[in-house]
This record gives structure tokens, C-alpha cells and sequence, in this order.
């Protein structure tokens, strides 16, 4: 007998429990909070590319129940900066939030028969663990979870994938970043390679399992049948090599670091304007011959040297310097605002405060300053469907009891499971 095979036999009390599935719930489960509202996510991961996932979800409407390791989760200590009197990292905060939290320790027999009981009720999993360790706790998805709970989609997210020659080895962002071949292309040329400056490959890979989830999910108003969501670092890397790939598979060269110039595309690139960093794209003719009429050389549109695309790309650096020249005379909203008249694409090289309080971004609902919440808002709007508004991330373990208690765990039980230690605080 399994340990979810024995959460009818050892959970019951004086109390009678209830069908799972009628009664596993969220705080708002009630409330209309998107497009997901209702859809149970049971979400079983840490760090970021799990977390990340189950997040979107839950801006959308789900119902979601991260389960935290006594321990907790890992980036709650990422700090400084931290949150809840040094508790609680902004780190971990921005991937947790609109979420129920309870603690468990899955170590134990008593945890896992609630894991059973949880995942029952669950129209989502996510998982990140160790290759192997679900199906060492009874909870293989191939074998025991998909003929148990048919309709469940489980989304599980590794490094390199279960099987194959590097199957079950550990992932982190920046050595898939190296790994597959996105470090090579990062940086400048006379430089050492770059890691990009945020954790990329772990976001794609997120939003990468969200697309794989609802497919799944549409999938299955089909089929009625859910499947296994098979997400790595790996595929998401390899993804993000546009047009570095491509141009290697046609032209067999060995794509190499441009710094902030594109492999193909000149202008598209940084210049110092008087008061900071500005970048400027001219991607067709056209943008090329209005940038060059701003900024007071408009013969260079007809030079032989950079008539066309192909002619800028082998004389960039020339092309470069006259440009710069002309660039460093300007401030950077001035020129901004010429460009943007004239239907040539550039900008300001904003910092990370410069862009979260821009009038667009805040205009757009990207960055939230409310007694609620202060953060990054949702960044999917659906014309006929709302989002829901977010909500802090919690202290772990902060929802266990509730939880349970809808599930029908009653007093005593509960206070059982606590004096053991499956709370994470016996």
C-alpha cells in the first residue's frame, strides 16, 4: 500500500472528511479572479522557474498552494534586501505572490500521506525536485499519479530532463547559460563571456511551462485526459538562441560576441549621448535615412558605404563613429522625442527605477505602489477577462491549518500532525 493509499485509513478523526476535490481551496477560491479561476495548482517547487510558473498562474486566477520545506524555500534567505522585519527576501516575494502557503515535511510518512490528499485535489502539479524523488515517495507520475488522477496536468521542471546522456543532473540559470551556448554569445568581443544580467533562462523557462500547462489544459477539454508537461533549462536555452543558431546551421561560422551591436542589424546599438546611455535601432532603410536626417547628416543615407543593410554591416565601425559623433551632442529625451517623431525606434538606457516609474509603465499597471502591494504588476491583459490584483507573498506555512481543515482534517488530527513535527514547528 502506498502513502496515499493509507490517507484514508490513518488521517481520519472524530471528524468526517470530505472528497478532496469538493473541498481543497485557496483564501479567494470564491472570487472571480481571472480566466483560471478554479483551476487547483498544487505547486511543489522552489527557487525560481517552478515558483515563476505557478505565480502567472495564479495572477490569472488559480488556486495555488506552494508547499515550503520546513526549511523553506531556499530564496527566502537571497537577500539584502528583505521584507516581513528581515524575515523574508524581495527575492523570494516577487515569485510567491497571490499564493496559499502550508509547510510540510515530506521527509516523513505523515507528510506524504497530506502530499496524497493534496495531490487529489490538484488539476496542476509543479515540481522541481530531484530527478526520481517523487517516484521514491510513491508518487511516480507515469505510473501511479496519471492512472490514479487522470485528468491532472504535472509540469515538471529540470535541469536537463530524466533521461539521455546528462538525464538528472542538477540546473542553475547561469550554468545553462554557459552550457548552452548563450554565454558565448553575450558580451564583447575583447571581452570575457557575459552571463545576461538577469536569470533568463530560468524566466523562459516559466513562462515556456505556463504555455505547456494550458495547452495541456486545452488539451484535455478534449481528451478529458491530462499528461505530463516535460520542461528544462535546457530546452529553454537552447530556444533563446535566435538568430545565432539559424545563422550557424546556413553559414556553418561560429557565431561571436557583438557586445551591445545585433550579429546582423546596423545601426542596433548604444551611443553615449551628452547626459548618459542611449540606444538606437534603424532596422530597414528607411529608419536609417530618417535617423541620419535628425541628427543633421542626412547625405549619409545615400554614402555607397551604407545605402543598405548589408553595406552598414561591413562598414559598422565607421558607421558608428560619425554616428556617436552627432549622438554625444544631444541630451537623451531630446533626441528620444525627435526619434520617435521621425518613426525611428530608440530610447534611453533606463535604469531599473527609471523604468519601473516611467508614466507608461505605471500607466500600463506594470508597477504598483498601493497600501496593498508594491511591486511589478501583471504583465498579460485579455480584453474580457480580468487578472487578479496581487497580493504579498506569505510566511511559510502560514495557510497548513486552513488548508487541511478544508480537506477535513479535524482538531485532533491536526494537533497530531503539528506535536510530530510535519508543520515544520513540533
Amino acid at each position: 500500500m502506498s502513502a496515499a493509499d493509507l490517507v484514508g485509513d490513518q488521517l481520519r478523526d472524530e471528524d468526517e472528511r470530505v472528497e478532496p476535490r469538493a473541498a481543497w481551496r485557496a483564501a479567494d477560491a470564491a472570487a472571480d479572479h481571472g480566466i483560471l479561476s478554479g483551476t487547483r495548482v498544487l505547486d511543489l517547487s522552489r527557487v525560481l522557474a517552478g515558483p515563476y510558473t505557478a505565480q502567472i498562474l495564479a495572477d490569472h486566477g488559480a488556486e495555488v498552494i506552494k508547499v515550503e520545506a520546513p526549511a523553506g524555500d531556499e530564496t527566502r534567505g537571497w537577500g539584502p534586501p528583505f521584507e516581513d522585519e528581515g524575515a523574508t527576501s524581495a527575492y523570494y516575494q516577487s515569485l510567491n505572490h497571490s499564493k496559499e502557503n502550508i509547510c510540510l515535511d515530506l521527509r516523513t510518512d505523515a507528510g506524504r500521506e497530506v502530499l496524497g490528499d493534496l495531490l487529489a485535489g490538484a488539476d496542476i502539479v509543479i515540481e522541481n525536485f530531484k530527478a526520481g524523488t517523487m517516484a521514491r515517495w510513491g508518487f511516480d507520475y507515469d505510473t501511479v499519479l496519471a492512472e490514479r488522477h487522470p485528468r491532472m496536468v504535472y509540469c515538471r521542471i529540470t535541469g536537463f530532463g530524466v533521461d539521455g546522456p546528462m538525464g538528472g543532473l542538477p540546473g542553475y540559470d547561469a550554468v545553462l547559460q554557459s552550457f548552452g551556448g548563450l554565454m558565448s554569445v553575450n558580451g564583447y568581443p575583447d571581452g570575457a563571456p557575459l552571463r545576461v544580467g538577469i536569470p533568463i533562462v530560468d524566466i523562459v523557462a516559466a513562462n515556456m511551462a505556463v504555455s505547456g500547462i494550458l495547452l495541456a489544459l486545452y488539451e484535455r477539454d478534449r481528451s478529458g485526459r491530462g499528461q505530463l508537461v516535460d520542461m528544462t533549462l535546457l530546452d529553454s536555452v537552447i530556444s533563446l538562441l535566435h538568430p545565432h543558431a539559424a545563422n550557424w546551421v546556413s553559414g556553418g561560422a561560429i557565431p561571436q560576441r557583438t557586445g551591445d551591436f545585433h550579429p546582423t542589424v546596423v545601426p542596433y546599438q548604444v551611443f553615449s549621448a551628452r547626459d548618459g546611455d542611449f540606444f538606437v535601432s534603424a532596422a530597414n532603410d528607411r529608419q536609417f535615412r530618417s535617423l541620419v536626417g535628425v541628427l543633421g547628416v542626412p547625405e549619409l543615407a545615400d554614402d555607397p558605404r551604407f545605402v543598405h543593410n548589408g553595406e552598414r554591416s561591413r562598414h559598422r565601425v565607421e558607421l558608428a563613429a560619425v554616428l556617436g559623433a552627432r549622438i554625444a551632442q544631444w541630451d537623451r529625451d531630446d533626441l528620444a522625442e525627435r526619434l520617435e517623431r521621425a518613426g525611428v525606434p530608440a530610447s534611453p538606457v533606463n535604469d531599473v527605477a527609471e523604468a519601473l516609474t516611467s508614466p507608461q509603465v505605471r500607466h500600463r499597471g506594470l508597477f504598483l505602489d498601493t497600501d496593498e502591494y508594491r511591486g511589478v504588476g501583471v504583465p498579460i491583459s485579455l480584453s474580457r477577462s480580468a487578472h487578479r490584483s496581487p497580493r504579498p507573498a506569505v510566511r511559510r506555512g502560514a495557510h497548513t491549518e486552513e488548508v487541511l481543515a478544508a480537506l477535513g482534517y479535524g482538531p485532533r488530527r491536526l494537533a497530531e500532525l503539528r506535536s510530530s513535527g510535519v508543520f515544520g514547528d513540533g
